[in-house]
């Protein structure tokens, strides 16, 4: 399949791994670039830019294909070395960075002058716009649906992706939401030029996480995710366990009252024990809602086969042959 996302990326399949903490890492992002797709190593997942260039040079071993780097920019008391991250990424000759989080802008003129490729994660089109206009390649647009924090403005992706699609001149790919052929063909029917998945590569042979976290997904339906944080216009979606319910009890009795600091042990520092580990009530995760989807967990390859064999499927007998005559 040939769209503008693949054509920029140098990619067989239109299909990017979501970065996302302490699952992005060189196994996974190589299984998903082996299988044709755009695999993503989260930066901040390792604590330093000598062990992210580390990773990349692990991920460089097991693939000659394309891959990505995901660099979130957080408001931080502590904020980590961006330069030394950025230093990692252009010295390790990654091609593709994923921005997400604040305005990328400032570490802009670094990354394009070693020639790599920006696609910044958006939840609303005038975020699009603005990394339009400060020179991304491409944008990931994040619907209301996605796990993680899908922003304060509560837009589906049913309209989200038209809007950008009427706005954005840059390839933009969906986001949230996304699971299998029947994704990706409506995606590209609502204007973009793939998609980005998250949870659905969670719950696959390669990724590196406890099999307690890809059976919860797995047995988890569509009404199994909450939204926590939103109080503090921080708003994370989450998979509901003991924690989240502790988290949103919180919230209900402190009400505008709630700072970080009250529920700081449902969120803070909790991941290595979930994903490594397999405490599946250690505190809150990110998980989309399109867990209602994912009823197995298959190889990367297997997975991205499946779904663009559905997708061809979909493309040329079951829409084509709804055209009369």
């Amino acid at each position: 399949m040939k769209t503008r996302i693949t054509e920029l990326f140098g990619i067989q399949h239109p299909i990017i791994q979501g970065g996302m903490h302490f699952v992005g890492y060189a196994q996974l992002a190589a299984a998903v670039s082996n299988a044709g797709g755009l695999g993503i190593i989260t930066a901040l997942t390792q604590r330093t830019p000598a062990a992210l260039a580390d990773e990349i040079r692990r991920c460089k071993e097991m693939t000659d294909k394309p891959f990505g780097v995901n660099l979130t920019f957080l408001p931080a008391v502590n904020s980590p070395d961006y330069p030394g991250y950025i230093n990692a990424i252009i010295e390790g000759g990654v091609k593709v960075v994923e921005t997400a989080g604040n305005n990328p802008q400032k570490w802009m003129p670094a990354l394009k002058e070693a020639g790599i490729k920006v696609i910044h994660k958006c939840t609303a089109v005038r975020h699009a716009l603005k990394a339009e206009a400060i020179g991304c390649d491409a944008v990931s647009v994040d619907g209301f649906e996605c796990g993680g924090h899908p922003g304060e403005d509560d837009v589906p992706n049913f309209i989200l992706l038209p809007r950008a699609a009427e706005e954005l001149s840059i390839p933009f790919v969906a986001s949230g939401g996304m699971a299998d052929g029947r994704s990706l063909v409506a995606a590209l029917a609502l204007g973009a030029d793939g998609m980005n998945m998250g949870t659905r590569f969670i719950a696959t042979k390669e990724a590196p996480v406890h099999d307690n976290v890809k059976q919860a997904i797995v047995a988890a339906s569509e009404l199994d995710t909450r939204l926590v944080m939103r109080p503090l216009r921080n708003t994370e979606r989450v998979l509901v366990n003991d924690a989240v319910k502790r988290l949103l009890e919180k919230e209900r009795e402190l009400g505008a009252s709630l700072k970080f600091e009250d529920i700081a042990n449902e969120v803070a520092g909790v991941y290595p024990r979930i994903m490594l580990e397999g405490e599946m009530d250690a505190g809150a995760w990110s998980c989309g809602m399109v867990a209602g989807l994912i009823r197995d967990v298959p190889t990367v390859k297997e997975l991205i086969d499946r779904i663009m064999a559905e997708a061809d499927g979909l493309v040329r007998q079951r829409l084509a042959g709804m055209l009369a005559g």
